[in-house]
Formats: C-alpha cells, structure tokens, sequence
C-alpha cells in the first residue's frame, strides 16, 4: 500500500492525522512524497493514478487507487473501526458528515483559495484572482469567529466526541497561518478546543 502526499499540505495531514487517531503503522504504508511546487503531481506517471493530479491518493496493493480525503479516511474507517471517526449510528453519522462538509467548504475551501490567488503558489499553471483571494480571506476569516461562538457550548467540533471534523478543521487552522490568519485573543473557546487537539498525539503525523 503506498500513500502520495505531500507534508505541506492540509489535506493529506487530514490523511495522516486520521491515520494517527486509528493507530494504523505509518512503517506498514509506503508514504510517497510529492514536490507539488515542483509539479511533481501533475506528472503523466501520477495522473495515470488520480487523472485531477491532487493530493493524497492511496494506492491499494491490488492496484486500486482511492483520492480525495475524505474517501481515504472512509476507507480507513471501514477497515480499523476503531475508535470510530465517522459516527456510531444514523444520527452520529449524519451530525459528522454535516459539520465536516461545513470545515471542508466554509472554511479549508476559502483558506486554500486565498492561499493560491493571494500568494500566486501556482500560477504557472492555473490563473489566479487577487481580488477572489481577498474574498475568500474574508470569509475564512469569519469563520473563526463562527467556530469560537460554536464552540462556546461544544467541546468538539460535532459535539461531545473527537471525530473527522476536528481533523478538517484542526488542518484548516494551522494551515491558515500561511494566510497569516491566527486564533484572536479573545477567541477563547477557539483556543481551548485548538490546544486539546494540538494536544493529542495524531496532531503531529
């Protein structure tokens, strides 16, 4: 089994911090790494595995590959069931999927896309809009202050358990640092809920 990734980036950490939570032995996977600065990913050899060029894919022993992050995890999450990430029951795994497609679109989406149109990161092969990055720092920017409120009455992220949605949302607030976003001072309940999952051990995979 092998994993293409990339350290930088936020969405195959989503990967590895998953892995992490489910005690899976990274010595059991072959982790490869990719220069996406480089194009590495967008190399023929790599799209003959994902055709969209992204990262992580995991590439199955039998030859299968399996992209996107969320479609990783879920196959972990099938395979080592324990601790469950995606909920236990119908309404758990409603409630998850709810709030992790909420961090993925409301807020590691505008990050992500002020990161590449502010800063030009890729601009040799996609075209870039200043003024949509700016929109999208904006809205980054208000979710921090959404997560605070939420999580005021809240210890994680979907409510009283750890689960895939502190994952996304975890990435999506240490990455915002190359947008210079940061937790405000008087975002406590921000802060308590970072610190405690910076806190746990899968945080630095």
């Amino acid at each position: 089994m092998k994993l293409y990734q990339s350290d930088r980036a936020p969405n195959p950490r989503r990967v590895r911090v998953f892995m992490a939570e489910k005690g899976i032995d990274f010595n059991e996977i072959e982790i490869v790494d990719l220069d996406l600065v480089a194009a590495e990913n967008l190399s023929e050899e790599y799209k003959r595995k994902n055709p969209l060029g992204g990262v992580p894919t995991l590439e199955l022993d039998n030859g299968t590959c399996i992209a996107e992050s969320m479609a990783i995890s879920r196959y972990f999450e099938e395979t080592h069931p324990e601790p469950p990430l995606m909920g236990t029951d119908a309404e758990s795994k409603a409630i998850i999927e709810m709030w992790n497609r909420r961090m993925e679109l409301n807020f590691l989406f505008p990050v992500a896309m002020a990161f590449r149109n502010i800063s030009g990161a890729f601009a040799d092969r996609e075209k870039c809009s200043p003024e949509f990055g700016e929109i999208s720092l904006e809205r980054a920017t208000k979710m921090f202050g959404f997560l605070n409120k939420h999580l005021a009455n809240n210890e994680y992220i979907a409510g009283d358990s750890y689960s895939v949605a502190d994952i996304t949302a975890l990435c999506t607030v240490d990455f915002a640092r190359v947008v210079k976003l940061r937790i405000g001072e008087d975002q406590t309940h921000l802060k308590r809920w970072h610190d405690a999952v910076s806190a746990r051990a899968s945080a630095q995979a």
